[in-house]
């Protein structure tokens, strides 16, 4: 990625920067593997970055979207998502959010507890409409992850339990305002070790087994998303490897005849393709520490005060074979969590200096803050 400083010497810092050609680049790949399989569905996961330029970018993609709130289906209509590429999760949806969803028309409710589906059949019977239903699993497989991004265990918030699964249908069946059309997972996020795809798929394809011994017709499998970026290394591998994801599932899941398979990738779409620039502050040296403040701060990107996340951290003011130093990179928040890294190795840093926060495109400035009354950030683009 190159990056205009010239044209950042005159802009207010901090502030995100999409590179649009790494963008439309993720999108071709991505097409490039799905194009051709006719009954693969990928549905962009709008909480990874829901700015309005992005969005609608993708949605003239072709990609449907996943929200997970009434606000995210409104932002995917308002930038031209098809209703009915639409799917909707979330283990809390309101009333009002149900109505909006199905006033858009959209593809699929994504069900996580029964009550759930009670309230969905409850307010689709009073608006006259018919809920698509598809239940979200918990197929208790470990994603290798972050315990905070894990959510297909047993343990987690999210889904229903297997042995669930058979009620669960059998209730919607019952019901007349809810039609049952798939199963649901997602098993995790930042995942790179897609042999916890294979033990997904194995678990799927038991739990195929059980329905078809149920005599359960299932139009759709949703596999949800969760495949990982490169944090270390963006400029080497900006471009998942989607070729390597979708044939896994391709040759591992045992769809059914006429079966239609999707997924709801999100941070692999959109995460190289932005940064977080913020502008050196001051060089502060301690006893046995130098730190490097900077304008941008855990507002900004709270990946590493939340997760203790890392993201590769640039001086865009600095020769790339100038002398390198050892800082602590911090920000001004009033929070002793407000650090980005420790011991991180630059060019000797100045006042002034830039420095970019890359792979920040996913679950950066969607997750911004107002703490300590600070502005949330702009966002710039590519041409």
């Amino acid at each position: 990625m190159t990056f205009p400083t010239t044209i950042f010497s005159k802009l207010d810092t901090p502030f995100y920067y999409y590179d649009l050609d790494i963008l439309n680049q993720t999108l071709k790949a991505i097409h490039a593997e799905t194009d051709h399989r006719k009954n693969f569905h990928v549905h962009y996961a709008i909480k990874a970055n829901a700015n309005p330029g992005i969005l609608e970018i993708i949605a003239q993609s072709g990609l449907g979207a996943d929200c997970v709130s009434g606000g995210e289906i409104e932002a995917a209509d308002m930038a031209g998502f098809d209703g009915q590429k639409i799917v909707y999760a979330g283990v809390g949806k309101s009333d009002k959010e149900i109505r909006i969803a199905l006033e858009k028309g959209i593809f699929c409710f994504n069900v996580e507890s029964l009550p759930e589906l009670e309230v969905i059949n409850e307010i689709a019977h009073e608006m006259g409409k018919k809920a698509h239903v598809a239940f979200r699993i918990n197929p208790n497989v470990d994603a290798h992850t972050h315990a905070k991004i894990t959510t297909g265990l047993n343990e987690n918030k999210f889904g229903i339990a297997m042995e669930d699964m058979i009620p669960a249908i059998r209730k919607a069946e019952s019901l007349d305002a809810v039609e049952y059309t798939g199963l649901h997972f997602h098993i995790g996020s930042q995942i790179l070790d897609l042999s916890v795809y294979v033990a997904l798929c194995d678990r799927i394809n038991e739990l195929q087994d059980i329905l078809d011994k149920e005599g359960i017709q299932t139009a759709n499998i949703n596999v949800g998303g969760g495949l990982g970026i490169d944090y270390d290394n963006p400029d080497g591998n900006p471009i998942p490897n989607f070729k390597e994801y979708f044939e896994l599932f391709e040759e591992h899941l045992k769809l059914r005849e006429g079966q239609q398979l999707h997924f709801e990738l999100g941070r692999s779409v959109v995460a190289q393709c932005g940064s977080l620039i913020a502008r050196t502050l001051y060089v502060k040296e301690g006893h046995t520490k130098k730190f490097v403040i900077v304008d941008a701060g855990f507002t900004e990107l709270v990946r590493p005060a939340m997760y203790g996340s890392h993201h590769f951290t640039q001086n865009l003011s600095a020769a790339n074979d100038a002398p390198k130093d050892k800082y602590d990179v911090v920000g001004p928040i009033c929070e002793s969590s407000d650090v980005f890294s420790t011991d991180e190795v630059l060019p000797i840093t100045h006042r002034g200096d830039f420095i970019a926060f890359r792979s920040a495109g996913a679950y950066g400035e969607v997750m911004a803050s107002t703490y300590n009354c600070r502005q949330l950030p702009e966002a710039y683009f590519s041409e």
